[in-house]
């Protein structure tokens, strides 16, 4: 008898506000790079899980899906891509997961395409929209309107944090203009391993000159690395960087040759292009990648960073970062 009252009184807690599956087995959604899923979590709140396929150091471009990440796709809720054939050949299996659930490549879907970069090879469109803030802040109502679709009841509470959150990315935009403004003119030269870097030399005014193409699976080649030597010479260029996706070899070769011609440049730090930082750290969300970012360019080229702006107080706060920049 005991043991029937309470079996009863769990099911009837059960059916109280609160304390049903919704609140403890949240719907799931998987993004597949960090720039996408470190947006779409301040955008759900405690609405939806949002995880990221694919980790810190991680090349997106080389990307091969295991059965294992096959079957995490199939079992979320819903499914954020970037597009534009970032993700590779994974790119066909999400669209064809999106045939029984909310699969949406974010760029296409956000941004206009008079607002991309065109590029002559295989993408047609440079895929790397996040190292344009402005641009990159445009897919959090699409990611909340995504999310709305299997969570109904946050609909309203999503779309007022992916306003208040572009808000933030609107004060970080202009924070990185400002501070790549105080790099001497001359030097205002960005050369990285590949070329990831192209919205945000658009965006903030820095010549940017990638080693390699848009994609990293293709090597480059001699003439590559003899022509940004020359550059480096020319443009009278202090540093370059690595990134914490790609083999530095090709940019140590730039330093080599460089050096063989009687010109000093040196390493000016590890850059996040394709991938954010560690989970759980300031790099590992999108806020602090570009704040990264450009600490380490403006540094490196001779500039100072500007103040940190006030409407990312709190995130400075919560990250423990100082707010001097």
């Amino acid at each position: 008898m005991r043991r029937s009252i309470l079996l009863a009184g769990l099911a009837i807690l059960a059916l109280l506000p609160g304390t049903g599956t919704a609140a403890d087995n949240p719907p799931r959604a998987i993004a597949t790079v960090g720039m996408i899923a470190d947006v779409a979590r301040n955008v759900a709140g405690d609405c939806v899980q949002v995880d990221a396929l694919m980790g810190p150091g991680v090349d997106p471009h080389l990307y091969e899906a295991k059965s294992s990440d096959v079957r995490k796709l199939r079992a979320a809720d819903a499914i954020l891509y970037a597009g534009y054939s970032l993700e590779g050949q994974l790119g066909n299996v999400l669209e064809r997961l999106g045939a029984d659930k909310p699969a949406v490549a974010v760029s296409p879907a956000s941004i206009d395409t008079g607002e991309l970069i065109s590029v002559q090879d295989l993408y047609g469109i440079d895929p790397h929209v996040w190292m344009d803030v402005s641009l990159w802040s445009k897919i959090a109502p699409t990611i909340a309107d995504t999310l709305a679709g299997i969570v109904p009841d946050c609909a309203a509470a999503m779309e007022r944090r992916a306003a208040a959150y572009r808000e933030q990315l609107a004060a970080l935009h202009q924070w990185v203009a400002d501070s790549i403004a105080t790099i001497p003119e001359q030097q205002r030269v960005l050369v990285t391993a590949h070329d990831a870097f192209g919205y945000y030399g658009r965006a903030y005014g820095i010549d940017v000159k990638g080693v390699q193409g848009i994609s990293t699976d293709s090597e480059a080649g001699i003439r590559d690395i003899q022509r940004m030597v020359e550059l480096t010479i020319e443009r009278d260029v202090p540093a370059v960087f690595i990134e914490s996706t790609i083999n530095p070899r090709t940019v140590q070769a730039v330093i080599d040759g460089a050096a063989a011609k009687g010109h000093e440049v040196t390493i000016g730090g590890e850059l996040y292009s394709d991938a954010m930082g560690n989970e759980g750290t300031a790099d590992g969300t999108y806020i602090g990648m570009l704040r990264a970012n450009t600490m380490a360019i403006v540094d490196a080229l001779g500039g100072t960073t500007a103040p940190w702006p006030a409407a990312l107080a709190d995130w400075a706060e919560r990250w423990e970062q100082n707010e001097d920049a």
